[in-house]
């Protein structure tokens, strides 16, 4: 008794470790090398760890974000109050997460294989942050909750969310990419979708964004740590200016924080702060993810003949580049629209973090211009932005404030914004 409470505590307990003996396993099952197996399971826990080093980067960025804009408009300060956060949540969930990922994968190829639904949805760094945030919301919904079912309840909505997600955006990506060898896996189906259904109604088809030319010196727009540093500087630059000229308390106690420093070079260092710590949560997530996947893709496609792999949101950027551009300027628009709107009517600080709207605004772009042009590509932009910043209200105030709404305010997105409601029903339908 005693070796099993040992191997649930240093093992499953222990969501590095049990990461990286679910990514040595796959590579046994695939007779890797042995430099592959020690090399795949030692990146694979790296990369896990480098994550929560990231996650303090960014919560020391918002910690000054947040009270900045509050004091620009005049708000009662309104703290996210007690929760866990994502370092807290990891040490007594992660394993869950962990295992529930890996099953709801299993879940997704057996899918894939019995039914018409021929999808393997690999975007394994989505596949993460979806089960996370979903915890998050489990947790919250029905408190304390026996690991088991935990693991059972988000296998199963991940299973199948991975599976029916990139059938519902198919006809659309038939339509981008002019055949049917692969599909769009990412969190970004339900923007896509909503934006390929406005510009059919709203758009115009025959104004195709790609019969434009966009000047080169935009071409900066592609590169996601740029449009973060860029944003995020421009939103804590213009705050700083503000509150430097006010003389209320909190302003002087804002200008205080940042000791000798100029208050708004230490506001702009903020700015920087944060992309860098987004920086480094992507680097740990694609060090380990890059391994989990290669250890799961041989094994699922040998199972199932005929299946097509479900990628990351990149995969339509080559379609339609200019769509891209346009998506993500009709989202920009709408980010700065709902954070004075958000901040004076509900008194939330909306954070819009670029690496979420430019990857599901430039998404959405694509499949707004394929059934709306221009038109559709702006619109489906903005209506990204509106998911992006409505959702993150409800999701860091009502469906995960005492988890980790702190992970949830850069990165949570639009489908895990869209589908939060339901898996909270189904939370306290079922537990």
């Amino acid at each position: 008794m005693e070796v099993i409470y040992w191997i649930a505590d240093n093992v499953f307990g222990t969501p590095a470790i049990l990461l990286g003996f679910i990514v040595l396993v796959g590579l046994l099952l695939q007779d890797k090398t042995a430099s592959q197996r020690v090399s795949g399971t030692f990146k694979a826990i790296i990369g896990f760890l480098i994550i929560s080093a990231g996650s303090d980067i960014i919560v020391s960025a918002l910690t000054v974000f947040e009270p900045l804009w509050k004091e620009v408009f005049n708000l009662s300060e309104q703290p996210l109050g007690e929760f866990m956060g994502q370092n807290a949540f990891n040490a007594e969930y992660g394993s869950a997460v962990t295992l529930a990922m890996t099953i709801g994968f299993l879940i997704n190829v057996l899918l894939a294989r019995f039914t018409k639904l021929k999808y393997i949805y690999l975007t394994g760094h989505m596949m993460f942050w979806t089960t996370t945030i979903f915890a998050g919301i489990v947790v919250h919904a029905v408190g304390d909750v026996s690991f088991g079912k935990l693991v059972i309840f988000l296998a199963v909505i991940m299973g199948i969310y991975w599976t029916v997600q990139p059938a519902l955006t198919q006809p659309f990506m038939r339509k981008i990419t002019g055949n049917d060898n692969i599909a769009l896996g990412h969190t970004s189906a339900s923007v896509a979708l909503l934006g390929a259904l406005a510009g059919k109604v709203l758009g115009n088809k025959d104004n195709d964004s790609e019969k434009i030319k966009l000047p080169k010196g935009l071409e900066f727009l592609r590169d996601s740590n740029v449009i973060t540093a860029l944003t995020m500087g421009l939103l804590f630059l213009v705050g700083a200016v503000i509150i430097s000229f006010k003389d209320t308390p909190g302003a002087e106690e804002l200008v205080a924080s940042a000791g000798s420093q100029n208050f708004v070079i230490y506001a702009i260092i903020q700015s920087f702060t944060f992309t860098a710590g987004i920086a480094v949560v992507l680097m740990g997530v694609r060090m380990f993810i890059g391994e989990m996947v290669p250890a799961f893709k041989g094994i699922a496609t040998r199972i199932v003949p005929g299946a097509k792999p479900a990628l990351d949101s990149p995969v339509v950027f080559p379609y339609a580049p200019n769509a891209v551009i346009l998506g993500f300027l009709g989202s920009f628009v709408g980010a700065l629209l709902w954070l004075f709107i958000l901040g004076n009517t509900v008194g939330y600080i909306f954070v819009p973090t670029m690496i979420v709207l430019f990857f599901h605004s430039a998404t959405a772009g694509v499949f707004g211009n394929v059934t709306g042009g221009v038109r559709g590509a702006l619109i489906a932009g903005f209506i990204t932005s509106t998911v992006v910043a409505w959702g993150q209200y409800i999701t860091v105030k009502m469906l995960l404030a005492d988890t980790i709404p702190d992970t949830a305010m850069w990165a949570a997105d639009s489908d895990m914004f869209i589908l939060g409601p339901i898996i909270r029903f189904l939370a306290q339908l079922l537990f």
